[in-house]
């Protein structure tokens, strides 16, 4: 029997699509998630750029602890790294943030987040971008699907993810005794979708839809989803498949589809062997405003929404201290005032 929540994308995705896209709406109304079947040549780069993962989580702690920006959160992370909080605790991982040049002008203005990525190697940069530009391909046509399964235009919210703030999480996830704690404790994704690709066993868990629970709004403060419905059921196994990538939505789609499609809960739990994970997230662009679409209110500034998830995550990155002490939060303040183009900051694009 075939699995209900597994999909092949159209190359194109046109308004004759809108029954595909209320098929995925279903998915991930019923499921929580959905996966997606991609062919021989962009499979093969996601076995390339688990390769690439597997060849530097290998290298010594000394060499790996050299790539960190203190510019953007983009780099290594040990795993138990005090300055993590309970999600990575256990996660040795390598963050790619967008790769913004030493010499663009956001960078010399301080803008916070944005510098180059410490790539380890050529090789390593050239798999991981070619991995990127599969799941976001992914993440493209699966927000035009849901777009016209929601009853929307196609490029209803692809038109938010325009030079969007992509990112991939990197991970390696050491072997643990199945009775061991986490390594990855419930919790839902900041942003808007994700899509992962996983090795070996595999160990993520996503919690589905149950009717009458209310999901908190992980983008408000004092709604954290940190151990969201830990030890609850439902809990369904996301198993690895070499030509499949998960796909899952985050807080930012709660907020657009004004709690539609709600951010799905999920957890990596223990194994007795090594695995490895890549977790892709396609984002708003960093000057991108947000509120529910056809609903008016407050938006919410997405380069301040990342900026303050990240520096919550790591308050003791080099990154962090440097947007503390140079007074960079400042420019994010004159960001969210919407300065025009003859200052040379865009004008705020408006969901």
């Amino acid at each position: 029997m075939s699995d209900p929540h597994t999909f092949r994308l159209p190359a194109v995705v046109t308004p004759s699509c809108a029954g595909l896209g209320r098929e995925l709406v279903r998915s991930l109304r019923t499921g929580g998630i959905l996966h997606v079947r991609v062919d021989a040549v962009p499979a093969q780069k996601i076995v390339t750029a688990m390769t690439a993962s597997r060849r530097f989580f290998s290298m010594p702690l000394a060499y790996k602890a050299r790539h960190v920006s203190d510019l953007s959160f983009s780099g290594y992370l040990a795993a138990r790294d005090p300055a993590a909080e309970g999600e990575d605790d256990h996660a040795e991982t390598f963050t790619i943030c967008k790769d913004v040049p030493y010499g663009d002008a956001r960078v010399r203005r301080g803008w916070p987040c944005h510098g180059p990525v410490p790539w380890p190697d050529p090789e390593y940069r050239l798999a991981m971008r070619a991995f990127m530009d599969v799941a976001g391909g992914v993440g493209e046509r699966v927000l035009r699907l849901v777009a016209l399964g929601l009853g929307w235009s196609a490029d209803t919210l692809t038109r938010l993810t325009a030079d969007g703030w992509h990112t991939l999480r990197v991970a390696r996830f050491p072997a643990r005794p199945a009775r061991a704690t986490g390594p990855v404790g419930a919790h839902t994704d900041h942003g808007l979708l994700t899509v992962v690709a996983q090795s070996g066993p595999g160990g993520m868990y996503v919690r589905p839809p149950v009717p009458g629970e209310k999901r908190p709004r992980g983008w408000v403060e004092g709604e954290s989803t940190a151990g969201l419905f830990e030890d609850e059921e439902p809990w369904h196994p996301v198993r690895p498949r070499p030509d499949v990538l998960s796909v899952f939505p985050g807080d930012l789609m709660q907020l657009l589809t004004d709690g539609r499609l709600p951010a799905t809960p999920h957890k990596i739990a223990p194994a007795g062997e090594e695995r490895h994970a890549l977790a892709y997230s396609h984002e708003p662009g960093f000057e991108t405003s947000l509120t529910p679409i056809g609903v008016d209110g407050d938006p919410l500034h997405y380069g301040t929404h990342f900026t303050g998830v990240l520096m919550r995550r790591h308050p003791d990155r080099p990154v962090t201290r440097r947007i503390l002490d140079e007074g960079r939060l400042e420019v994010l303040e004159r960001l969210r005032a919407g300065y025009g183009p003859a200052s040379g900051i865009p004008v705020r694009i408006r969901a």
